[in-house]
């Protein structure tokens, strides 16, 4: 299994690191690594284009649809 090293970690959060590990019965090495297991497991953000395609795709399930607003506001910037 590779290895990870960090550099230049704050003393307070190795502190923190280390109490979260003793109240858990882990050594720091455990702790740390059921933290990065957890972070991994949770769901990432979904990008702003994600976001507008899901909001698109449930508008469209009822019946309601967006058309690409380019030509109305070219045709505004051109009167």
């Amino acid at each position: 299994m590779p290895n990870l090293l960090v550099r230049d970690v704050p003393q307070q959060v190795i502190e923190t690191l280390k109490r979260r590990a003793t109240n858990h019965r882990r050594s720091l090495q455990q702790e740390m690594l059921v933290i990065l297991e957890q972070a991994t497991e949770q769901p990432t953000a979904m990008t702003a284009v994600e976001i507008a395609t899901a909001i698109r795709e449930r508008l469209a399930e009822k019946g309601i649809a967006f058309v690409d607003s380019t030509p109305l506001i070219r045709a505004d910037r051109e009167r």
